[in-house]
């Protein structure tokens, strides 16, 4: 890879967290959905550009496509809140997480100086005497490090939704 490639990564990257943040600590339910939007169309640009059609084709499809159409719809079915109610939840909500963008830089700094062994190289064929498990625990530990981190944060966000949910039907 070139500098003007690693450049344009670098800040295709930096527009992602930024429409991320946005998504995760803007007020409206609309504007979280079309940052979720951008999001994944900002993550299929990277997938096209590492090589992996099929998998942005899917990501573009799905995460940009179909799961902004659910959201927007139920959003139109839903009651909206009244602007004290909102401005109330968002001060909650960033009291709550305002510490997450530093903790994104933070863990951002560390992977930069902390060397973790990538291989980016294509796995071996289909037909080749290699299992699934011995690519991706010993040839692809950052995608199953990338895994894990999605899974524990998907199983920490239902577990904050069904707190927040007991605690307004108290």
């Amino acid at each position: 890879m070139t500098i003007n490639h690693i450049s344009i990564d670098t800040a295709l990257l930096v527009v992602m967290m930024i429409a991320a943040l946005w998504t995760v600590m803007g007020r409206s339910l609309l504007k979280a959905a079309i940052g979720l939007a951008v999001t994944s169309a900002i993550i299929t640009i990277l997938m096209f550009r590492l090589d992996s059609p099929l998998a942005a084709v899917f990501e573009l499809s799905v995460c940009a496509g179909l799961m902004t159409v659910v959201f927007v719809s139920t959003i139109s079915l839903t009651r909206p809140l009244a602007h004290k109610e909102i401005v109330e939840l968002s001060r909650e909500r960033h009291k709550r997480f305002g510490y997450l963008p530093l903790l994104l830089i933070l863990v951002a700094v560390v992977l930069t100086f902390v060397k973790i062994r990538n291989n980016i190289a294509a796995p071996p064929a289909v037909g080749a005497s290699i299992d699934v498990r011995q690519v991706m625990w010993n040839m692809r530990p950052l995608d199953m490090f990338g895994q894990i981190i999605i899974i524990i944060i998907g199983a920490l966000g239902v577990v904050v939704l069904f707190e927040e949910r007991k605690k307004d039907e108290w």
